[in-house]
């Protein structure tokens, strides 16, 4: 029996993002880690939410636990390492935008193995959701999340996947390799476009859906930012529009967008419909700073959508 709407699988980190105050230049905490804001976007919209990863026995490690705790996520399957270390990230802004300084090599999440696997919480998993950074942060991590697919696919549960590119963390040659192997065994693809146009080599967003779909994924919901997602199936393909506001910051639009869109799936099963919803849910996430603070919950999204 399925008793957990979404399994989330990947490495937290820990947010300090750049504040500029009497002068000074500021970094105030919050949280990151793409997977495990997905989580907390799904969890918000209603949906029964678990993580698994590991972090270490340190500060930043209660923290997320506290945060999961807070948001009635399910860790019972976090690997706590005692002499690990919980990674980090530093956000920084300047006339192009966002930059990101990463504090994360030799995280406790990248030591994870297939033999740590909470085998029987994925198969009791609706959904099990990954992505590729969850895969560049090392090589164990890589066939880790490839055995927790193979787990899920065999048990009934669906596999979602961000194809997330990261170069920092890996050249191109090997993220086409490890990513293009995981989408073919995910039933939901949900990239962005300027990641799939590097992966692909395609330029035009109806051939990379094209490719996805060719490629053994039944869903993809390609996002392409103020040009709105369009999600593609076997029998349909259609652009649903973007909610225009005024952003603030798109640090974590993309994983609110992924935890939206998987939990309204699961009420209903139709993709355009969750993509229009995730849409929503993504827009009101850029209001404020940070990745996790300014996600929105299912009311707010609801009426947003009513205006």
């Amino acid at each position: 029996m399925k008793t957990i709407d979404l399994l989330a699988f990947g490495e937290p980190l820990m947010e300090f993002a750049e504040v500029q105050r009497n002068g000074e230049r500021l970094y105030l905490p919050g949280f990151g880690g793409d997977v495990s804001n997905t989580a907390v976007a799904a969890a918000r919209q209603g949906a029964k939410v678990a993580v698994f990863t590991a972090i270490g026995r340190d500060v930043f490690g209660q923290d997320f636990l506290d945060l999961w705790d807070r948001e009635g996520i399910d860790r019972s399957s976090v690997i706590l390492r005692k002499d690990g270390r919980t990674g980090a990230y530093f956000i920084s802004y300047g006339e192009e935008g966002h930059v990101f300084s990463y504090a994360r090599a030799g995280s406790a999440a990248s030591l994870i193995n297939d033999d740590e696997l909470p085998l029987i919480q994925i198969a009791s998993a609706r959904v099990l959701h990954a992505s590729g950074i969850s895969q560049a942060i090392s090589e164990t991590c890589a066939d880790a999340v490839f055995a927790a697919i193979r787990h899920a696919k065999a048990n009934g549960t669906s596999v979602s996947y961000d194809t997330n590119l990261r170069l920092r963390l890996w050249p191109l040659d090997r993220a086409r390799a490890i990513i293009h192997g995981a989408a073919a065994l995910s039933d939901i693809l949900l990239p962005g476009l300027d990641d799939a146009r590097q992966l692909t080599g395609l330029e035009r967003p109806e051939d990379i859906c094209a490719f996805y779909l060719n490629h053994g994924s039944s869903v993809v919901g390609l996002t392409m930012g103020k040009n709105g997602t369009m999600v593609a199936t076997k029998e349909r393909l259609e652009v649903i529009p973007a909610r225009p506001v005024q952003a603030v910051d798109a640090t974590g639009a993309g994983d609110t967008f992924d935890g939206a869109f998987l939990a309204e799936w699961l009420v209903h099963g139709d993709p355009f419909r969750a993509a229009a919803y995730a849409n929503a849910a993504a827009a009101l996430s850029t209001l404020g700073q940070g990745a996790v603070a300014p996600m929105p919950h299912r009311a707010q999204v609801e009426a947003f959508l009513r205006t």
